[in-house]
């Protein structure tokens, strides 16, 4: 009966026995995953290798893992509608280079080339570019009844100009005595321009307004996009323009994209004149004040200023002009004055050579060509966001 008993219990030590050794076994033998510690973390993301074998393991169906939330900014609940915008000031700067001589464009300069100085700090040119296009242009003509001589010269003068122009040209016209008159809008209809000029025979008033004049094109020209010229074809005199000369030089200064090249008429006429000793002292110091209203209206935007005496000078003042607006070099900059504060800011663009010396330009047989660097004076920076 003893023995039966101890057979009995040792039957139910081994039963009790056997799961723990099979969980012991089974312990044994599944593979353990080691534990991920920092040190482990970074090790296993720096090595593309796994990485890669991974994404080429993965089944097709598999889906990729979902990235990682990222915190979303958002503004209060009570600004949800406003949004801030940073806007970077960026300077478009239109520069024309011809030799003095012949008026020729001058070709295949680089950015170290070019100096630009803003408020006599050097700017650092982002882009530079050169640009051939058709142009949109006013002839604004002064059409008074003063001397025959100063109507004949603006007569050839815009005649010249026309003769000059390409099929795909706009171009307008408009003349000016007491008040403008548009004979034509923009076109490209040749013959309609023509047709404009050819009815310039009876003058009407003998006021020159020409300020008013200037004023009125370029409220009209700010109203289109791009590129635009006025050529103002006159003697330079006004009588009784509403704005004086600071307005209107204030007003010129502040258009954009708006380049003015100035061509005085009357040129052999004030000559003769004045060798004969038939022009007092007076007249001839308006003359004088009207011919350097006129170089600065076309400094201030970059264009020229052009003094014939004869009308055979004519064709090689509109070929320099044409060669001017047609060929130009597009100077992009960053300001590192980023105030937007309304202020005009003085732009100077000069030509350089490696060293930061003047650029000097020869022909073929060495000998030094003048050239002129024509860009407009300034800007007017942003005024501040309200």
């Amino acid at each position: 009966m003893s023995r039966t008993k101890h057979t009995l219990a040792a039957m139910v030590a081994a039963t009790m026995l056997l799961p723990a050794v099979a969980m012991a076994q089974q312990t044994q033998t599944k593979p353990t995953t080691p534990t991920q510690t920092d040190d482990a973390g970074p090790q296993q993301q720096d090595s593309p290798v796994i990485l890669k074998k991974k994404r080429a393991n993965a089944q097709e169906d598999e889906p990729p893992p979902p990235a990682p939330d990222q915190e979303k900014v958002k503004n209060p609940k009570e600004l949800e509608n406003y949004s801030i915008r940073v806007d970077v000031p960026v300077v478009t700067v239109d520069v024309s280079v011809q030799l003095q001589k012949t008026g020729q464009f001058v070709p295949g300069l680089k950015p170290e080339n070019f100096r630009v100085t803003e408020d006599g700090v050097p700017q650092k040119l982002t882009d530079l570019r050169m640009q051939q296009k058709p142009i949109t242009a006013v002839m604004l003509l002064e059409f008074a009844a003063n001397s025959w001589a100063f109507i004949r010269d603006m007569q050839q003068a815009s005649y010249v100009f026309f003769k000059q122009l390409r099929q795909e040209d706009y171009v307008a016209v408009v003349t000016y005595d007491l008040r403008t008159h548009i004979l034509t809008d923009f076109t490209q209809d040749k013959q309609l321009t023509a047709q404009a000029l050819q009815s310039l025979t009876i003058p009407g008033f003998s006021d020159t307004n020409e300020f008013d004049a200037i004023s009125e094109t370029l409220d009209r020209l700010s109203r289109i996009e791009g590129r635009k010229y006025i050529i103002l074809v006159s003697s330079g005199r006004d009588t009784f323009s509403k704005l004086n000369l600071d307005q209107i030089y204030k007003k010129v200064r502040d258009s954009k994209d708006i380049t003015i090249y100035t061509v005085s008429t009357g040129g052999l006429a004030r000559e003769l004149s004045d060798s004969r000793g038939n022009m007092g002292a007076i007249t001839r110091m308006d003359y004088l004040q009207a011919d350097n209203q006129m170089k600065t209206i076309s400094a201030m935007t970059g264009g020229q200023s052009y003094f014939p005496v004869f009308q055979g000078a004519f064709p090689e003042v509109f070929a320099s002009i044409n060669n001017s607006i047609r060929n130009q070099y597009v100077l992009t900059y960053h300001p590192t004055n980023t105030a937007q504060d309304g202020t005009y800011r003085k732009i100077k663009v000069e030509l350089v050579d490696r060293e930061g010396q003047p650029l000097t330009m020869v022909d073929e047989k060495s000998k030094k060509l003048k050239y002129s660097v024509m860009a407009r004076d300034g800007y007017r920076a942003r005024m501040p966001v309200e």
